[in-house]
């Protein structure tokens, strides 16, 4: 297990590099420091020292690998690429473009990503995976044929209904929730309480559905009907069969998720003015602050290579067979 794990962890760190370099290049050789500056500066008539003192004072100034005024190892470590992109592999991301402390802003915003996004992966993935297997143990019946019709109904309505329609009902009409915002003190529930729910309601008509389909697709196959021979109950089947020999297909589903639950949702936390990752990037992308999209996206590609490294982990444990392969 242990070199299994050294293998995947080994893998996900060259794809990171490998993510890393291209951003580097995105951002530095096909969008250079001068653009930057000509795009902060706003217009085209900039002068060449005004380009250069906003380059200086941003340390956009100096080469991208190799330093040739600079003596000794300082030739390589004092470039754009040592101190724009390495430094991010120890978590050091430098100011953004308005000067601002990049890794203090996401110790900051984390919290109410969290706090919006742990809830919503648990609790959705246990009421799709509980639903989906009611419709499949009532396969055939009016329940499953209705259950279905409301996931496709789900699955049709955009997220931006519920959340105008909850917006309306329980802010507006009934006044019952805050319409927007967010406290980080006790009475933070209240505007974590329609978001959440909003974000419950619009994924579960998808999952629910594809969970379903993997259920069924299970139940049919021949060691159910051993199991079943046996003398085992549907329900005992269904938990104790079904469920998790369709755990690796879930698992798989889930791998998206995982960024999320750091970086946040980005129309959730918008339409909803919650303090979150998702909302700093979209304003960052607004504001064209390309250091804070330099790290969001060093962020999202690192925590989207550790959900890939902890779904291994999850096959290995569910199927014992993945870790002799």
């Amino acid at each position: 297990m242990t070199h299994f794990l050294l293998r995947r962890i080994g893998y996900g760190l060259l794809v990171l590099i490998g993510i890393n370099l291209v951003t580097f290049l995105l951002f530095f050789k096909v969008n250079s420091p001068d653009d930057m500056a000509r795009i902060q500066l706003g217009g085209k008539r900039i002068t060449p020292e005004a380009i250069e003192k906003w380059k200086a004072e941003r340390g956009y100034d100096r080469p991208l690998f190799w330093n040739d005024q600079a003596k000794g190892s300082a030739q390589l470590t004092d470039t754009l690429f040592v101190d724009h992109s390495l430094r991010m592999f120890a978590l050091d991301f430098g100011r953004s473009d308005s000067g601002r402390d990049i890794s203090s802003d996401i110790r900051t915003r984390a919290g109410p990503s969290l706090a919006l996004a742990l809830p919503t992966f648990v609790v959705g993935l246990g009421i799709s995976i509980t639903l989906a297997l009611g419709l499949t143990f009532f396969r055939g019946t009016q329940l499953d044929l209705w259950g279905s019709m409301a996931c496709v109904v789900l699955m049709s309505i955009s997220a931006l209904f519920f959340i105008v329609v909850g917006q309306f009902a329980l802010s507006r009409v009934l006044q019952v929730l805050p319409i927007s915002g967010f406290e980080s003190e006790d009475g933070a529930w209240r505007f974590l309480i329609m978001p959440i729910a909003v974000s419950l309601i619009a994924r579960l008509g998808g999952e629910t559905r594809f969970n379903r389909t993997l259920f069924l697709e299970e139940i049919g196959k021949d060691y159910v009907r051993t199991a079943r021979a046996k003398g085992l109950s549907d329900v005992r089947v269904l938990f104790g069969h079904v469920l998790r020999n369709a755990l690796i297909p879930i698992i798989t589903s889930s791998v998206a998720v995982i960024p999320l639950l750091f970086m946040g949702s980005l129309i959730v936390e918008s339409f909803f003015a919650i303090p979150g990752l998702g909302s700093y990037l979209i304003d960052a992308i607004a504001a064209q602050d390309f250091a804070i999209v330099r790290s969001m996206v060093f962020i999202g590609s690192a925590l989207y290579i550790l959900g890939l490294i902890l779904t291994e982990i999850c096959y290995a444990l569910a199927d014992p067979r993945i870790r002799l392969i």
